[in-house]
């Protein structure tokens, strides 16, 4: 007999994360092909699981940058506060969906520069077909990689208020 999946373990799950960290990478690398520093991979999965959070990235514009949403976010000082709180709670999670992300070679990750690149698809693979619910993951995760990749590793953690 097969147990019903809740709707947290259908969310959060790391075929799910690997698709996220997947999309963000390839946001990363858009401009300047440089792979994302692995630090930064742990903030996108608390990004995109908090519905009020992601509800924010997707209303904010691409162009408006990481700065921009982070004064929406912190609009509640507790809302940019908690977002610390939720990386080292999806730390588990995110660590699961880079090895899915890794074995299935969406990801590839360089122990030596500690970065993850995003893979290119192969042009031949059909596009996978996402349910309604989770469309929004694409253009969040896509955004937060661009918004990522304007900005050191330090000024992200310091405009998200985060420690790594």
């Amino acid at each position: 007999m097969t147990a019903s999946l809740t709707e947290l373990e259908i969310i959060q799950n790391p075929a799910l994360g690997a698709y996220a960290l997947w999309r963000f990478g390839l946001g990363f690398q858009s401009e300047e092909g440089h792979p994302a520093p692995l630090p930064l991979t742990f903030l996108v999965l608390p990004l995109m699981l908090h519905r009020p959070t992601l509800e924010l990235v997707l209303s904010t514009r691409k162009a408006s940058g990481l700065a921009l949403f982070a004064a929406k976010l912190g609009e509640e000082r507790e809302n940019l506060l908690a977002l610390h709180e939720r990386a080292l709670a999806l730390r588990r999670l995110t660590l699961q969906s880079i090895a899915m992300g890794v074995g299935s070679r969406l990801l590839t990750l360089d122990y030596a520069a500690v970065t993850l690149r995003a893979n290119t698809a192969d042009p031949d693979s059909p596009k996978p077909r996402l349910p309604e619910r989770i469309r929004g993951f694409t253009g969040a995760a896509d955004k937060i990689g661009y918004w990522f990749s304007k900005l050191s590793l330090p000024q992200v953690a310091s405009t998200l208020v985060v420690a790594f």
